[in-house]
């Protein structure tokens, strides 16, 4: 690693339309897209001027069809070729790009489409009646638009009525060809509108349930800094990027796909996480963006098969000799590793981790094994990077160093240095759509409040110990963060999942207690049965415990420990929970 490395050079765009045509005109030929139209069939490949011209045709029939003055555009679908071009031609236009979570029930999606007040929704037919379901009764709904005919999932049409109670339902690819036909003709309102940079064109809402989430507003500006920021951090140009993560998350439509766009690379789809390995291979992915969950699975793949090839002494003194040369300027990493660079398709460079935090000794075996691995953090107010391990200079237990033309520092800290962390910077939402009093709580004096706790080292680098709303206090004010604790247990390959709290104690201060979720197959392996109880599965988990106890002060030592029988829920689970990008 090298510290004080200028930063990497990027191209200046003021905004995404800007971006966009750079892109367009920079990488035609190039291939932008690596589509799925069938499961099991080869990937159909889409240059950067087919999207351009698909983007200023939609475009062109959006702005005809009234998509100007702020109207919003909500678009609901899986990850998909028009859900790309819906996006882009929405905000590159005079619209506001409203994109949702497929995975909500009908009446959440009704609350956010009321609250955004939606005009337009465009949709795949596989969330057709789920849409329908969800578009009753919505006063500022004028259009449906289907998705359709590129996967060949209905009869192609042009419009028809849905009900008497629904607006009318268009064909997203009949649209397409007006909008074609439009620029024939020579239409030029959607090409020609004046974008202004530092006004509201994207709103994002956060997870949680409709009564709890928040609707955070972007600009072009503030996603436009966040790309050229994150790219002079780290070098991306020349990859093919397989898309993992659903694309209305923040941390992937900017990172996992405007970013790429940005960059000339191609965004391959993912067909689904059992077909992950057969995906990497066939798109020869060289870059993945995903969540500590995914990484972590990989990484306890990459141990559990080298055990099962009773190859860990050889590994490990194989790490060690790779580590030894490293030094004398010598990497074999990619050869003496070459069966596990095979197992992530044979052609990975770069993962990068973000969500939430990942244990360090994750990240630490990938680098060791031959790729880089490096974390981020941020939060969708944030665009979501606010801070980010550089290719050139990084730290695993850190989320990272402060984005270029941000300020981040710790608010308040105690004696230990550890505070809220709050940050400023062109990055920075515009507020929270629709409440003011939430902005004004969260955005003071122009600092950006996280609602994470953690320090900072002498070298800038952030270490974040906690959510605010998740850390337990002490009687005698001590503080601790259940993250921490799960961290180490979850090493364990017995240990699937767990989540630490505090209850009331019987001397009046709290205990710390856990549930787990163990790994089944990981306990049967450790005790040698191919059956074990629940007695001694529970006297193997409590064991590990009291071993972690044992290097933790008195204050923190957990004091009991519950065995759960199913995998905590997605409500529920700490990784949901505890979601640093939302």
């Amino acid at each position: 690693m090298k510290k004080n490395q200028p930063l990497h050079y990027v191209r200046q765009i003021d905004d995404l339309r800007e971006m966009l045509r750079g892109s367009v005109k920079e990488y035609a030929d190039k291939t932008v897209f690596l589509t799925k139209p069938e499961i099991g069939k080869p990937y159909v490949p889409v240059t950067y001027a087919k999207y351009g011209k698909d983007i200023e045709a939609f475009g062109s029939k959006l702005t005809e069809m009234g998509v100007v003055n702020d109207v919003r555009v909500a678009v609901l679908s899986e990850t998909r070729y028009e859900w790309y071009v819906t996006y882009l031609a929405t905000v590159t236009g005079l619209g506001v790009i409203v994109p949702l979570d497929k995975e909500l029930p009908a009446n959440e999606i009704n609350s956010m489409l009321q609250r955004a007040k939606v005009s337009v929704l465009v949709y795949s037919s596989t969330l057709r009646e789920k849409v329908l379901e969800a578009a009753e009764g919505l006063a500022t709904l004028k259009t449906l638009i289907l998705m359709d005919n590129y996967k060949n999932e209905v009869e192609p049409f042009t419009s028809r009525e849905v009900s008497e109670t629904l607006p009318p339902e268009y064909s997203w690819e009949a649209l397409r060809k007006d909008g074609e036909q439009l620029l024939a003709d020579g239409y030029r309102d959607y090409l020609d509108c004046e974008i202004d940079p530092f006004e509201m064109r994207i709103l994002l809402f956060t997870s949680g349930t409709t009564a709890r989430s928040k609707a955070v507003m972007h600009s072009h500006h503030s996603i436009s800094s966040n790309l050229m920021a994150m790219c002079s951090m780290v070098y991306i140009n020349d990859d093919v990027c397989l898309s993992v993560l659903p694309l209305h998350h923040t941390y992937e439509c900017t990172c996992g796909f405007l970013c790429q766009v940005y960059r000339g690379n191609a965004v391959a789809e993912l067909e689904g996480l059992r077909y992950l390995v057969q995906n990497l291979a066939e798109s020869k992915t060289t870059l993945i963006l995903t969540v500590p969950l995914i990484l972590e699975a990989l990484h306890k793949r990459i141990w559990k098969s080298i055990d099962k090839q009773g190859k860990r002494k050889k590994v490990e003194f194989a790490l060690k000799l790779t580590r030894g040369l490293r030094k004398i300027g010598i990497d074999l990493r990619k050869k003496i590793f070459k069966d596990i660079h095979a197992a992530l398709g044979g052609h990975m460079r770069l993962l990068i981790s973000g969500g939430a935090a990942i244990d360090p000794q994750v990240l630490q075996d990938l680098n060791d094994f031959g790729f880089l691995a490096i974390q981020g953090y941020g939060l969708t107010e944030c665009g979501p990077i606010m801070a980010l391990n550089r290719d050139v200079n990084y730290m695993h237990e850190s989320a990272g160093l402060p984005m270029p033309g941000t300020v981040a520092e710790v608010y308040d800290p105690d004696e230990d240095g550890i505070g809220e962390f709050r940050t400023k910077g062109p990055n920075v939402m515009l507020g929270y759509y629709g409440d003011e009093d939430l902005t004004a709580e969260t955005l003071r004096d122009g600092w950006f409040y996280t609602g994470d706790y953690g320090y900072m080292t002498e070298d800038n680098f952030l270490i974040i110990t906690g959510r605010k709303k998740n850390v337990i206090v002490t009687k005698n004010g001590k503080n601790i963060f259940p993250e921490e604790l799960e961290a180490l247990l979850n090493r364990n390959p017995e240990i699937a999942e767990s989540v630490v709290s505090g209850v009331e104690g019987r001397n009046g201060d709290l205990d710390i207690v856990v549930e787990i979720f163990p790994d089944e197959e990981a306990v049967q392996e450790t005790l040698g049965k191919q059956s074990v109880t629940e007695e001694e599965t529970y006297e193997l988990v409590d064991s590990l415990v009291k071993e972690l106890n044992k290097d933790q002060p008195i204050y923190k030592k957990i004091k009991k420990v519950t065995l759960r029988n199913e995998p905590f829920e997605k409500n529920t689970s700490k990784k949901i929970l505890r979601d640093y990008s939302k």
